[in-house]
Formats: C-alpha cells, sequence, structure tokens
C-alpha cells in the first residue's frame, strides 16, 4: 500500500512539487468556482481560460517559457477581455454571453497562432494543456501567493458575493458593494486561471475550478460547507491523478481532470442533495 500511494511522492521530488501545485490550485480555484456556479457562471470560467492565451502567448513570443512574462500576459490578456465584454454587452444590443463568446473564440485562435509561428509543437502542448509534472519554486510560489491573495479578498467580499447569489436587486437596493464586489470576483478569476495555466495549460484550467464545486453542490446546500468539500474534493482529485499518472504513463493533467469528473459523476448518483439515487428512493414526509 506504501508503493502505491506513498511512495511516488516520497521517492520523487518533482511529484511533491505536482501534489503541492495542484493542493495550492484546489484552495484557490474551488471557492471561485463554487460562486461561478452559484452566479450561472460557470461557462465564463471557460471562456476566461482561453481569453487569457494570447497575453501568455506574447509573453511567450519575447522571453519564451518564462514566468513572469506569460503570468503578466495572462493577466493583462484576461482583464482587457473582460473589460471589453462588459463595454461590447453596455453600448450595444449583443448580449453579454455572446460577447464573450466572440472575444474568447479570437483570443484562442490569435494565441495559438502566435505559439505556432514562433514555438514547436512541443511548445505549444506546454500551453495548451500545462505541465504539473514540471513545476518550479518560482511557479509553485505564484500558484500558492495567487490563491492566498484569492482567500483573503473572498473573505473581504463574501457577504456581498453571497447575497448577490440569493437576491441581486435586494443588495443593490441596501448596498453599492455588489459592483466593486463583482469586479473583484472577475479579477479573482483571472488570477486562479492564470495560476491553472502554468499547471494544466488553458484547455484544462477551469476544470480544476469547475468539477469540484459541481460536485460540492450534491453534497451540500450551505456555501461555506460547499467551498470545504469543492477544495477537498479538488486535493483529492490532484493526489489520485498524479498517482494513476505515475503508474500507469498518462499525461498528468488529463488525469487530475479526469479523476475529477469521476467524482463529479459519483455525486450525481450518490449525492445526498439532489443525487439520482437519492431522488429514486422513497423520502419520508415531515410531520406536523
Amino acid at each position: 500500500m506504501y508503493e502505491l500511494l506513498f511512495a511516488p511522492f516520497s521517492e520523487f521530488e518533482f511529484m511533491r512539487r505536482a501534489l503541492a501545485g495542484t493542493i495550492a490550485l484546489a484552495f484557490g480555484a474551488g471557492p471561485i468556482g463554487v460562486f461561478l456556479m452559484l452566479r450561472r457562471m460557470s461557462l465564463v470560467g471557460d471562456a476566461m481560460a482561453h481569453a487569457i492565451l494570447p497575453g501568455a502567448a506574447i509573453g511567450f513570443l519575447f522571453s519564451g517559457l518564462s514566468l513572469f512574462a506569460m503570468t503578466a500576459g495572462g493577466l493583462i490578456a484576461g482583464c482587457v477581455v473582460a473589460l471589453l465584454t462588459g463595454l461590447v454587452a453596455r453600448v450595444t444590443e449583443l448580449k453579454e454571453d455572446a460577447a464573450l463568446a466572440t472575444f474568447y473564440l479570437l483570443s484562442l485562435a490569435l494565441g495559438v497562432t502566435i505559439v505556432s509561428v514562433k514555438g514547436t509543437n512541443i511548445d505549444l502542448l506546454h500551453v495548451l494543456f500545462g505541465s504539473v509534472l514540471a513545476l518550479d519554486d518560482q511557479a509553485l510560489l505564484l500558484i500558492a501567493v495567487n490563491a492566498t491573495i484569492t482567500l483573503v479578498v473572498l473573505a473581504m467580499i463574501y457577504r456581498p458575493l453571497v447575497i448577490e447569489c440569493v437576491d441581486p436587486g435586494f443588495l443593490r437596493s441596501v448596498s453599492r458593494a455588489g459592483g466593486p464586489a463583482h469586479l473583484a470576483f472577475l479579477t479573482l478569476v483571472v488570477v486562479n486561471l492564470v495560476s491553472g495555466f502554468h499547471a494544466l495549460g488553458t484547455l484544462l484550467a477551469v476544470g480544476i475550478m469547475m468539477l469540484p464545486a459541481a460536485t460540492a453542490r450534491f453534497w451540500a446546500r450551505d456555501i461555506t460547507l460547499m467551498i470545504a468539500i469543492a477544495a477537498a474534493s479538488g486535493v483529492a482529485s490532484g493526489f489520485v491523478g498524479l498517482l494513476i499518472s505515475f503508474h500507469t504513463g498518462v499525461p498528468s493533467g488529463p488525469a487530475i481532470i479526469l479523476v475529477a469528473g469521476l467524482f463529479y459523476v459519483l455525486s450525481l448518483l450518490f449525492g445526498q442533495v439532489g443525487g439520482l439515487v437519492r431522488q429514486a428512493l422513497p423520502q419520508r414526509h415531515l410531520e406536523a
């Protein structure tokens, strides 16, 4: 049992680094995914994951696989796309979802083109699918700092975020905190997608954000408990996915996301809150 579960992490430093990175990602991206799901913005995460690609690609164009350049480029590109989407939705008749879809498709095409022009197929695969097994000290520090910032800022804007999930009209009537909280939240989405980009690539970064959140929805109604379950599910997905990758030779990033998907399917079937099996069983009626 030790050889199967713990030896890969005790004997190989790259496995310990990968596990540390996925744990930090889970603690940062899990809570963000919960609020995206509750605000019915789940697909926004996927769109923003593609939106950061051209910025990261431009950083790659000038500096190669430089952590600082690709991170700065990704942050700038994500924020620009978010601002342009909001601007187009406000000044034209185009809805926000359509504007976001347009910008993210253009961003994806532009980013892939930039990487393909200068880099090789290996560089393109690195950008699209990440390299969680090759995280260095700088990348780990970046992911850990972003996760810490996420938790601190979420604690500061927690109340307006929760109220906006339940009754946005009431929040607008009693407070002006909704707008700043929304902007801060979108910034946190971009920050965590940039962290996920370095470990899992642009195509899979949103998976560690949304799949654990969707899993948590089947086990709790309380938002705080959902956040805890989402973080725990992300950690477990990273641990099991890395083990599967180590023992079978499959790519580590897709293995982590597939394990997270398996947890989601099991929760869909057996979850205590809306699981299919629980719904199929006869329920006790409340008595006066």
